[in-house]
């Protein structure tokens, strides 16, 4: 019988995954390279869709000190491990990472430790810096130019509307509709201070819509200097579907 590759891929996410990665890895903290690996496998804990880097305890320039079992919830999400294994704190001259590494119980993984990607200051794969978490080789995002007239409104009112949308389809997140600047009112919109990273496309300012509640804010978004695998969005401004009402007409 043939598999749905999306149910297969929620199916996989109660299980612990690994997958070898090629390229160089490298973490700082403390103002010093703490961790510089050619052998490093990207690890999803179960019910985790987003990656974490593991590498050899050789290739971490630093103290490995296991931390005492824990009677408690952690703290911080990287500490709530979804299976059994050792957690260590990683020191180095005045300044400690606390539980950033975990060695699962998994004879697959035994030569391995999973880093807190929070807890560093800086990651690169080869020279490219890495934010916001891993890239998972596993997910794609494509930047489609639409024909389709596309009409976003808030309460009533047009925010945006164009006949050259943008569409990206992401692995696993609803499509999103891109909006050339021109066709947008800005008029109707205030930049905020909000801001998010993606590891895909890179560094996104928001807006919010002027004299709205709490719905219309932080509302829309555009990438301004995108990451290259994401140029087509450059300048372009999305808006949450959720929190809109969007109105597609198929062209004739």
């Amino acid at each position: 019988m043939a598999l749905r590759m999306q149910n297969e891929m929620r199916r996989l996410l109660e299980e612990l995954r690994y997958e070898p990665i090629a390229s160089r890895i490298r973490a700082e903290a403390a103002g010093r390279v703490v961790v510089d690996s050619r052998r490093a496998v990207l690890v999803w804990e179960a019910q985790r869709i987003i990656p974490a880097y593991g590498v050899p305890p050789e290739d971490i320039a630093a103290e490995l000190v296991p931390a005492e079992p824990m009677v408690h919830e952690p703290s911080s999400a990287f500490g709530r491990h979804h299976g059994p294994g050792q957690d260590f704190t990683i020191r180095l001259p005045g300044r400690e990472l606390t539980e950033a590494a975990f060695r699962p119980d998994d004879p697959e993984l035994s030569e391995y430790l999973v880093l807190d990607f929070a807890a560093f200051d800086r990651w690169w794969e080869d020279e490219e810096a890495v934010e916001g978490h891993p890239r998972d080789p596993f997910h794609r995002v494509d930047a489609r130019l639409g024909s389709q007239r596309v009409r976003v409104e808030y309460d009533g009112v047009i925010l945006a509307e164009t006949v050259k949308p943008v569409f990206v389809y992401e692995t696993m997140i609803r499509v999103r509709t891109y909006f050339p600047r021109d066709d947008v009112d800005l008029a109707l919109l205030e930049r905020t201070d909000h801001q998010t990273i993606c590891p895909y496309k890179g560094r996104a300012s928001y807006w919010s819509v002027r004299g709205a509640g709490a719905q219309g804010q932080n509302i829309a978004w555009s990438y301004e200097d995108p990451l290259p695998d994401s140029s087509q969005i450059k300048g372009l401004i999305a808006f949450y579907d959720e929190r809109t009402d969007v109105l597609v007409e198929e062209p004739h």
